[in-house]
């Protein structure tokens, strides 16, 4: 990395210190890493650091850090202290990650490193297991003074890499573990800020905390309401053109010990004709070439990704077929998206008006989180599209205490009741989609062949079908969600023992290894690494069409790198103060002093992440909110835009009231489609904002969006997943920070109000 000032020997000493002083000055940072060269595991033991503060602030070897592996043989730990720390005793240890026995600590004195020096020549660590046995390995100690934007890397990294404590990044113990001093009179008095004087209750309860991405996913009706299913509802021989099959029945109450199935015998291998033109895949590859191969390429690094057609230019196009029936339901998007839905939805084949994701993956792939997350975008967009997780309904009809033996692939029973609540699933999204839904998100493993096949028997002629993938190699990511999983998941809220509970999860998944087949017929979307902040894969097969599209397009972009998005209205315009929507008119006195108080708010809750930036609006209540605020790059977005107002831009309500009563009647009447006279409605706002979406979840760093109440109502609606009827009347407030934290738990809400 880049760093603000070098440690070996200048030939001006003076420049040296001038350049050290001047760092000082700006908040420098001692950057320290640490490597540990030719590694290789030995019965578990992963080399570890312990040492003085600000490294852990203790010798116990419990509290020790974890090195990371950074190549095949190479093991790394970097950290951060202040630069007027001067000394740091450290020592090298093996001992296994998640316990504290045995601990093998390096032979020799500890290692010091005073002023960013490192004293002595020590560059072995050598641990001795027994009498007779050592072990000596190559270690490599740097340490630099580095700027606030030269750390700005580190700390890119430190985010992309989810690391709890540190690894290519800062660890949160040592950020400013010694307080700077002789800056009384300079900016950083501002800092005195106490951020959670200023927190304000969320207006809803809902996302007051992180909530398990599965129980916001549709209740099973056929369980949890009235009615049963019938037996032939999904028997193997009711023809595929017959309307009642899949119908539910709404005659008399549903008694849950009553509830039978009948599980159509799928194929053995669904049969290839008319469903898969080609089976050829986009693949990431250092050096890719584009061929005569249907498919989509994506190379999806940490930059921007880039979507490049094969040569036969038929990745999204649809061999559209008119049909004379018309649509149930019109699409509540606007403009383009809308058009291109109702193309896709009246002209083409008559099961493609309804779409099935398909989920498939092995357990903590991150398959709920994604449903969830795909749920939310396209619901925002204005696709009638529901989440069916079929977790909940095993749960609810087979209770949540069931053990790994109900996952064996040789429990004839626990796969026949497995099998069952995946058809009831499939059923309920089937009759929800003839009652006019979109899409419908199938979450489950579906794990094998045979349990697709059933899958796509019983959608036959009523939906399409593409399958979502999603694949993982990094144990240290399926560590943590696994972790999460057993905190979160309602299948393990009734054990108190973790370890237990940890030990069950883990002896599932084996279950599921076992007779995992990867997904290699129909239409499908495989995710490959996508969640490791190092890039991945994305590999497409026979997808077609507007939506099928756009879905592909948000998964390459999305990610699960927790990050904080801040919203913001400007600091209240002189407009605001005459009570007039629209135009371009300065800040208030009240709007500056916001300013001001956003500028020491953003100080002291971003202080250590320098990757931020600010977006605005390009009008100047919005850029002049921003001014104040210094250190960080800003953008302005012509989509971040306040709502046009057309004719009425200037006016107050009472005068649209008293001289155009019928305008102001519309838009009370229906606030949301309401479009102002030669200006926008609210899903005209939706409509222009989805590249910002889009971007927002692309971003890997902070982003602190200063715009206006219409657009930031639609911004917030989106990661709250609020219905679209609710999105014109959200409270947004002046004055007040919408924090919205996005990462692999879900997303989480905290409000602060700077000014009464």
């Amino acid at each position: 990395m880049g760093t603000g000032a070098s440690k070996n020997p200048d030939n001006s000493h003076g420049s040296r210190e001038e350049r050290e002083e001047s760092l000082d000055h700006a908040g420098g940072q001692l950057y320290v890493s640490l490597k540990m060269e030719n590694y290789k595991l030995k019965d578990d033991l992963i080399p570890h650091v312990y040492g003085s503060v600000p490294l852990v602030g203790s010798w116990d070897s419990s509290k020790a850090l974890s090195m990371e592996r950074e190549s095949t043989s190479m093991w790394e730990l970097s950290f951060v202290v202040p630069p007027n720390h001067e000394t740091l005793d450290f020592k090298f240890l093996l001992k296994p990650k998640y316990n504290n026995v045995p601990c093998v600590v390096e032979e020799g004195p500890n290692r010091q490193l005073i002023g960013g020096t490192l004293q002595g020549d020590a560059r072995l660590a050598i641990f001795k297991l027994s009498s007779d046995e050592l072990l000596e390995y190559n270690v490599l100690i740097k340490a630099d003074r580095v700027s606030p934007f030269d750390l700005a890397a580190s700390w890119r990294a430190y985010q992309e890499n989810l690391q709890l404590s540190t690894v290519r990044g800062i660890p949160d113990v040592s950020i400013n573990a010694v307080p700077e001093t002789g800056f009384e009179n300079g900016s950083s008095a501002s800092l005195e800020l106490d951020l959670e004087h200023y927190v304000v209750p969320a207006p809803t309860l809902a996302n007051s905390g992180f909530v398990y991405a599965a129980n916001m996913s549709e209740t099973p009706r056929s369980l949890a309401h009235v009615g049963i299913f019938s037996n032939t509802g999904i028997s193997s021989n009711v023809s595929p053109g017959s309307n009642k099959a899949g119908i539910f029945s709404v005659d008399r109450p549903v008694i849950r010990k009553d509830v039978e199935v009948i599980i159509p015998d799928p194929f053995k291998d669904f049969p290839n004709s008319g469903m898969v033109e080609s089976k050829s895949v986009g693949r990431l590859s250092p050096m890719q070439r584009q061929d005569s191969h249907r498919g989509l390429f994506v190379d999806r690094g940490v930059g921007s990704p880039r979507l490049i057609k094969s040569a036969s230019a038929a990745s999204f196009t649809n061999d559209l077929k008119p049909d004379s029936e018309t649509k149930k339901a019109m699409p509540a998007a606007a403009g383009a998206v809308a058009a291109a839905a109702v193309a896709d939805q009246m002209l083409g084949p008559k099961e493609d008006r309804q779409l099935a994701i398909v989920l498939v993956g092995l357990p903590a792939r991150g398959k709920t989180f994604t449903a969830a997350k795909l749920t939310r975008y396209l619901r925002w967009l204005g696709h009638e599209t529901k989440h069916f997780n079929v977790g909940k309904y095993r749960r609810l009809k087979h209770g949540v205490n069931q053990s790994a033996d109900f996952f064996r692939a040789d429990n004839p029973e626990g796969i026949e009741a497995r099998n069952e609540v995946a058809a009831l699933a499939m059923v309920d999204m089937l009759s929800w989609m003839q009652d006019g839904g979109q899409v419908g998100i199938f979450d489950a493993t579906n794990s094998t062949r045979k349990r697709r096949n059933m899958l796509m028997k019983m959608a036959e002629g009523k939906c399409k079908i593409i399958f979502l993938e999603t694949l993982c190699n990094d144990e240290r990511i399926i560590e943590r969600n696994i972790r999460l999983k057993i905190q979160q998941s309602p299948d393990y809220a009734e054990e108190p023992d973790f370890k237990a509970g940890l030990q069950d999860f883990k002896t599932r998944l084996a279950n599921y290894e076992k007779v995992y087949e990867p997904v290699e017929e129909g239409s499908y979307i495989k995710m490959i690494d996508m969640v490791s902040g190092q890039g991945g894969q994305i590999q497409v097969n026979n997808i077609s069409g507007y939506l099928p599209g756009r879905i592909v397009f948000f998964l390459v972009n999305t990610h699960l790198t927790p990050r904080p998005i801040l919203l913001t209205r400007h600091g209240e315009s002189r407009d605001n103060v005459r009570g007039r929507i629209g135009g371009d008119t300065a800040l208030s006195e009240a709007g500056d002093l916001y300013a001001k108080k956003l500028a020491n708010f953003v100080e002291k809750r971003l202080k250590t992440e320098r990757t931020a930036s600010i977006w605005t609006s390009t009008l100047q209540r919005t850029i002049l909110t921003a001014t104040p605020i210094l250190g960080f790059p800003k953008i302005q977005w012509r989509a971040l835009d306040e709502i046009n107002a057309g004719v009425c831009d200037g006016m107050t309500y009472e005068e649209i009231k008293k001289n155009m009563p019928e305008e102001y009647e519309s838009r009370k009447k229906d606030k949301l489609r309401y479009r102002y006279p030669r200006g926008e409605s609210y899903l005209d706002v939706i409509q222009r904002l989805e590249p910002v979406i889009i971007e927002l979840e692309r971003q890997r760093a902070p982003v602190i969006v200063i715009s206006h109440q219409a657009v930031l109502r639609a911004l917030y609606a989106y990661f709250a997943d609020k219905p679209l009827n609710e999105i014109p009347h959200i409270e947004v407030p002046l004055h007040t920070i919408i924090e919205i934290k996005m990462g692999v738990a879900g997303v989480q809400e905290k409000r602060y109000k700077l000014m009464d």
